[in-house]
């Protein structure tokens, strides 16, 4: 048995039902020697019963500030803005703080207030710099899935907006909906086809397998070659925004936003930024079981080379920061 202690939070961010560890791999690392703590969590898509079978051991949702400063608190998505407090823990997490987002360095300010340390998911690489986990594929699935039901609805309904997606339980019920939704768009318009852009990379290929598994013809999956995929890459190099699509990005709630076109038929975007929580039981065991080689190193993580180059970097980052973010006057 290792003395580190795992923390695995409830998440805060609305209509966000996955999770960084997974019963199956929060066994793999209680059987590895590592104490787990599960938060209780009225949101996540896993029960609580799931991992206390398992042996991790469920504390009170939002307990995490309380845990002593050695453990390690495990998350996913990034904690709530209005939250200030000075973080004194080591997390693992997806924090959106290190490109220059709004707001950037209120969020990573947090960590050297307290003394804390933050090993972003983003920013996990192997020894061949590719991220040792990332949710990619699903977001590809579930970006085509709420493309072909959009389009659907659209065709009946082109006056009126798609509102309240709700996440699946499972993907077999998804598939189930999806290809509902296509049948009925195909006997208003036959025969659609579907560009994938960047169809060879992860978000890539989980849209066609989505497609595929719906009943799309694969000729009807427009696929761009490499070099396509280059041009429009370089052109987005070479200006900011050189293709205006949308500037918000929407919600399961309200999943599209219209796009100004000069005729029918109209257009709509869906940007929501955490697409693959709509299949989230599936997305969380993808991402946990990549993330999970990982996880048991956490035990010897200054010797280890993906934990290393997360905490260089969080110290490169740290040190960009405006003094008075950091604590200093």
């Amino acid at each position: 048995m290792n003395d580190v202690t795992l923390h695995l939070r409830s998440e805060t961010k609305p209509l966000e039902h996955r999770s960084a560890l997974t019963p199956t791999t929060t066994r793999a690392l209680l059987d590895a020697g590592y104490q787990v703590h599960v938060e209780r969590s009225p949101v996540r898509i896993f029960e609580d019963v799931e991992f206390e079978r398992v042996g991790a051991k469920l504390v009170p949702t939002g307990s995490w500030p309380e845990a002593p400063k050695d453990h390690i608190i495990i998350g996913l998505k990034e904690l709530p803005e209005e939250e200030t407090f000075p973080l004194t823990h080591t997390h693992v997490q997806f924090a959106h703080c290190y490109k220059g987002q709004d707001g950037w360095d209120k969020v990573l300010g947090r960590f050297p207030r307290g003394n804390g340390t933050l090993l972003d998911l983003e920013f996990l690489q192997d020894d061949s710099g590719r991220r040792v986990a990332a949710f990619g594929y699903h977001a590809g699935f579930a970006g085509a899935a709420l493309a072909v039901e959009a389009w659907s609805w659209q065709l009946a309904r082109p006056r009126e907006a798609m509102q309240n997606v709700k996440p699946y339980s499972n993907e077999a019920e998804l598939l189930q909906h999806i290809s509902t939704c296509l049948r009925d768009g195909e006997r208003i318009r036959p025969n659609p086809k579907v560009l994938v852009m960047g169809a060879l990379g992860r978000c890539g290929r989980g849209a066609v397998e989505l497609l595929e598994k719906i009943g799309l013809p694969s000729d009807n999956i427009v696929k761009p070659g490499v070099c396509d995929v280059v041009l429009l890459q370089r052109l987005m190099a070479a200006r900011p925004d050189p293709i205006p699509i949308y500037t918000v990005n929407t919600t399961f709630d309200r999943p599209t936003v219209p796009v100004a076109v000069a005729q029918d038929p109209p257009l709509s975007v869906i940007s929501i930024d955490h697409l693959p929580t709509l299949l989230p039981r599936e997305a969380s065991e993808a991402f946990s079981h990549a993330l999970l080689p990982s996880l048991l190193h956490l035990n010897n993580r200054h010797e280890a080379a993906v934990w290393q180059g997360a905490e260089k970097l969080f110290r490169e980052k740290v040190a960009t920061l405006p003094r008075e973010a950091n604590g200093h006057a």
